[in-house]
């Protein structure tokens, strides 16, 4: 889509919070009017109105255009948010395990800033199936490198979480 459009999708976000719950409507109809101008197969339209269902509190809306918008190409930057957002919606409606199954390829995929949101997001995942060590040690593994100092301790610290060899 032209540059012009996805100023104004990004224009729109930044007034997500004039909008209380109870306006949560308005907001999407807003991202809806600008998905109408899209061509009718783009995967734009459904993944910005995923994210419009998402950040309104409906992961139960949002999780089937997230997975129309990865059918219909959606790729690259974009492509990584939606399987982020996709695993953190099919969390909240029970389906941790589908979303681990998306996101544990993302740890091997090109690095780019969304890795640590990844990893935080396989980690909610894996503790809400039961697997809290393996979440932990990838939410410290996240971490370390961000702390002034500790880096390879904590590093370490976190791979033992999960091969007690280490």
């Amino acid at each position: 889509m032209n540059e012009n459009w996805e100023q104004r999708v990004t224009a729109a976000w930044a007034t997500f919070d004039d909008y209380p719950e109870e306006r949560a409507a308005e907001f999407r109809a807003v991202i809806d009017t600008l998905v109408t101008e899209l061509p009718e197969d783009s995967p734009l339209g459904p993944f910005e109105q995923a994210c419009a269902w998402d950040s309104t509190g409906h992961s139960d809306k949002a999780a089937p255009l997230y997975r129309e918008a990865l059918a219909r190409g959606l790729s690259g930057y974009k492509g990584r948010r939606a399987k982020i957002q996709l695993s953190s919606s099919l969390r909240n409606i029970g389906q941790a395990e589908e979303g681990v199954k998306l996101l544990t390829p993302e740890l091997d995929a090109p690095s780019d800033e969304l890795d640590d949101a990844v990893r935080a997001c396989l980690a909610l995942c894996l503790s809400s199936l039961g697997r809290d060590r393996e979440g932990l040690s990838l939410v410290l593994g996240a971490l370390a490198p961000h702390l002034p100092r500790y880096q390879r301790s904590m590093a370490n610290y976190a791979r033992a979480l999960v091969d007690p060899d280490d």
